[in-house]
């Protein structure tokens, strides 16, 4: 989502009609296929040779196929600008390092855990176009295979910290295919000439069984003890938090079975995990309720909407879902016709729907608001008998490119905050900050104040100059919003605009995967840290800092070097763990030097 636009890639699938035999039919309680007591090789003696030649025949088509994007497709990559070096992806490290250079002291009351972000990481030297007969298809940027980087902090019996860092690429089912082949096999289906896509979909599916690659590169979210990598093109990945392997695909028992939001949400009070799936074909939007335990769907309701709407984010309160059904779409059908497969319309409706947390699609409540885009929700609550949503919103869309309006800012997001009166059905909408003109995305709060009100936010600001002929927003800095206090400081008039307090790093420094980190028995909402990656392309140096989200615009508390260099991402999360499940794994207990 670079930003937190991450969004999906399309997840088109083909499906399979089942027969359906009437309960009143003879042959309802029928077996759905024979059942013999005698082996099959004795009533059918000629069927392993069936087998062998329905097998022969299979590697044939496979290899005929092979052949035929061999012959008729060219993988070329796509070139990076100087400025853009800090996109491209990095090596493996193999396993965990110890990190030595620290700058300023970690503080004493930071707690023990993992800050983990995830990203693109290309494979085979970065994203990729084909040219073809049927014309050009392109990667666009918010695609490669995913890659965690996590910084681990462990604190030795003595009292000191030890530091350790690992980067290892989240190992999908298609990552798997390719690194068998070793070489780029998917050939891109997003973005250029339709009958290009097209030809890229249906060769995909019959050579693999999918019509695209699982990136998994977008999120990473706890839920119920285990750890998970995300990306609403496919169902998560469980990881090994400690070793960062994948240990398999997270469909809950199986009953989860389409693409999965890369922003699922804890629902206030109950710990149940709400989340969205989003698809190009019917049912376009289901939204599903997890259990606390993460072991069964308790909950799951087709929201029959009439559109695919690139929906990545879904907010919660006390007794609601927040569905954001913007004009940002998914359409197979204008694909067909010759058009973008993905595209913002401005001139479509756009609403927010508020689901009752176990209603079902009628009793969802639809608000029309002003056409936006938005990816990325701050926060959702209700006060009195309004919800408030507030999020990151613009009047473009980064995604799908190349065609981004930087320039224009149009595709850059700022603030904003709706309030819909469930009882009247008015709408207020407005810019939280007001006259203050602050590009930002990628936001984070107090993870104890989702779905209820919040006083602070955090979000990475925009450099629209160093963003302008990118195709992607660098991030220059991070702010602190203050959504009880206006930007003169008076906390009775915050709708003149919000109190912005910014920290903003050197020239040429940017940052990724922001992550609020709580103090453990804080009584303040701001008691804690902000943790990021940044990286400096003057001297092409990674770190993570850490900011005291009380003094936001003061000096760094904790500067750490990093080993090797980590390529700008999306979103990042801190994880309290313990460390001593993991003895018997000897990275984590070397001597400190």
């Amino acid at each position: 989502m670079a930003t937190s636009y991450k969004p999906f890639i399309s997840n088109c699938f083909i499906q399979r009609r089942i027969s359906h035999v009437s309960q009143k039919s003879p042959h309802f309680n029928l077996p759905p296929f024979p059942t013999f007591k005698q082996p099959l090789k004795k009533i059918l003696p000629g069927l392993p040779l069936l087998i062998d030649v329905q097998k022969t025949m299979t590697d044939a088509a496979a290899k005929l196929l092979e052949a035929f994007v061999d012959s008729f497709f060219q993988f070329v990559d796509q070139p990076l600008l100087p400025s853009q070096s800090n996109f491209a992806p990095v090596e493996e490290l193999g396993e965990a390092i110890l990190v030595t250079s620290i700058q300023g002291s970690i503080p004493d009351d930071f707690p023990e855990g993992v800050y983990i972000r995830n990203g693109p990481n290309p494979v085979f030297g970065g994203l990729k176009s084909t040219n073809s007969i049927f014309g050009r298809s392109s990667h666009i940027w918010v695609e490669g295979e995913g890659m965690l980087h996590a910084i681990y902090f462990k604190r030795s019996s003595q009292g000191s910290w030890k530091v350790l860092y690992n980067n290892k690429h989240v190992e999908t089912d298609t990552y798997k295919i390719e690194k068998q082949l070793s070489k780029p096999s998917f050939l891109p289906a997003i973005e250029g000439d339709s009958l290009a896509i097209l030809s890229a979909y249906l060769l995909n599916w019959l050579r693999f069984g999918k019509v695209n690659k699982y990136i998994s590169n977008t999120n990473v979210f706890e839920h119920s003890g285990k750890f998970y990598s995300v990306a609403e093109n496919h169902i998560p990945q469980e990881i090994d938090i400690f070793t960062l392997k994948t240990v398999r695909n997270w469909n809950v028992n199986g009953a989860w079975d389409r693409p999965f939001t890369s922003h699922p949400k804890k629902a206030p009070g109950t710990g149940e995990l709400v989340t969205l799936g989003v698809a190009p074909t019917k049912p376009f939007a289901v939204a599903g309720i997890i259990s606390a335990d993460g072991e069964k769907l308790v909950q799951r309701v087709d929201l029959q909407l009439n559109r695919c709407t690139l929906c990545h984010e879904i907010g919660v309160t006390k007794r609601y879902i927040v569905i954001m059904d913007f004009p940002l779409t998914i359409d197979l059908n204008r694909l067909l016709r010759g058009g973008r497969l993905i595209k913002y319309n401005k001139e479509e409706y756009a609403r927010i729907g508020i689901l009752p947390r176990y209603g079902d699609a009628n009793s969802i409540k639809w608000f029309e608001v002003e056409p936006n885009c938005t990816f990325h929700i701050i926060n959702s609550f209700e006060d009195g008998h309004e919800v408030v949503v507030r999020g990151c919103s613009s009047l473009d869309s980064l995604i799908p490119g190349p065609n981004l309006s930087l320039k224009e800012h149009e595709g850059l997001s700022r603030c904003h905050e709706w309030r819909l009166n469930m009882h009247s059905g008015e709408v207020k909408e407005k810019d939280i900050c007001g006259g203050n003109v602050v590009y930002m995305d990628f936001p984070v709060i107090n993870g104890n104040f989702i779905g209820v009100r919040n006083r602070y936010a955090y979000t990475q600001v925009v450099d629209p100059i160093a963003s302008s002929d990118q195709g992607a927003p660098k991030y220059g800095g991070l702010a602190k919003l203050y959504f009880e206090e206006s930007c003169k400081g008076d906390k009775e008039k915050a709708e003149e605009g919000v109190r912005v307090e910014c920290h903003m790093f050197e020239k040429n420094t940017f940052c990724s995967g922001a992550a609020f980190v709580p103090i453990e028995g804080g009584l303040e909402e701001d008691d804690g840290w902000i943790i990021a990656f940044v990286h400096n392309e003057d001297t092409n140096i990674s770190e993570v800092h850490i900011i005291d989200a009380k003094k936001f615009s003061g000096e760094v508390v904790t500067k750490i070097t990093m080993p090797r260099r980590v390529p700008y991402g999306f979103h990042g999360a801190f994880m309290q763990i313990s460390f001593q499940a993991q003895e018997h794994n000897s990275v984590y207990h070397q001597q400190t030097p």
